[in-house]
């Protein structure tokens, strides 16, 4: 669309930037965008992030560079983080994984009874179902949906269509005709379609993500209560020692919702 909208004078002077190497292979969405470049013939391509997919990987540039096209490959960061579910799908065969934890400031997510409703305020909540709406997937464990016959869809007026896929961690069958089951932590591989996964626990299910190291981004929401003798976030995380918890995350996000914390934290990953 963008290359249609030009005129062949104005395409031969333009640069033409892209977040990911143009595909070499053709699919249902058309053409092979390599092959709509070298048609266009732009006098420059600047592209952020190298295609993993073998069908691509360095056959677009390279296809290009042969039509005597300018490139230049930035491995820019920012372009990588826009595709980061794309990307872990085609490197690790997986959903880039989110998890969710709302918690009180001693790092509980229910009282003692089990009584969860409402941890954190309206604003935190609505950022919440934005968030669901962002991913593909939402997933809790068998224990979680038992307990609380959680609805995991979007609420906020307009995005309400935009509700992710559900997925229950159980070794069980599926407990709705609309509900995904998976036995394993591994079986997450096979969620077709999925390329973001959003993960709400509870503590034993969170803790499995995290003790798998199958965590990319951690949302924490943090309200300022205390609640003392209450259900922890976590469960065991099966660390040796303090020194294995340093160095694994990195925040880049916080803001305050309402009366609420909201942090953002990626996985480190040499």
């Amino acid at each position: 669309m963008a290359l249609a909208g030009l005129s062949r004078e104005t395409l031969t002077q333009a640069t033409l930037y892209v977040t990911l190497e143009p595909c070499a292979h053709p699919s249902q969405r058309g053409p092979a965008c390599a092959d709509l470049i070298v048609a266009a013939r732009p006098a420059r391509v600047v592209i952020g992030q190298h295609d993993p997919d073998p069908r691509t990987a360095g056959v677009g540039l390279a296809r290009l560079q042969a039509a005597g096209i300018d490139t230049c490959l930035l491995d820019d960061p920012a372009s990588a983080a826009s595709l980061a579910g794309f990307l872990t799908r085609q490197r690790h065969s997986r959903p880039w994984v989110t998890l969710k934890l709302a918690t009180s400031l001693d790092g509980c997510i229910a009282l003692g009874d089990g009584a969860s409703q409402w941890i954190t305020g309206e604003t935190a909540r609505a950022h919440v179902h934005a968030q669901r709406a962002r991913h593909d997937a939402i997933l809790v464990g068998g224990g979680t949906w038992r307990a609380d016959s959680p609805r995991l869809d979007v609420r906020l007026p307009g995005l309400e269509a935009r509700s992710p896929k559900r997925v229950v961690l159980t070794s069980g069958q599926a407990p709705a005709a609309d509900v995904t089951a998976i036995p394993t932590l591994a079986a997450i591989d096979s969620l077709d379609g999925v390329l973001y996964l959003y993960v709400e626990g509870g503590a034993v299910t969170a803790a499995a993500f995290v003790a798998a190291d199958l965590i990319d981004e951690l949302h924490l929401y943090t309200a300022p209560i205390l609640i003392g003798d209450g259900r922890r976030s976590l469960g065991a995380l099966g660390l040796a020692s303090l020194a294995d918890a340093h160095g694994r995350w990195h925040i880049t996000e916080r803001r305050q919702l309402g009366s609420d914390q909201f942090s953002a934290y990626l996985r480190v990953r040499n």
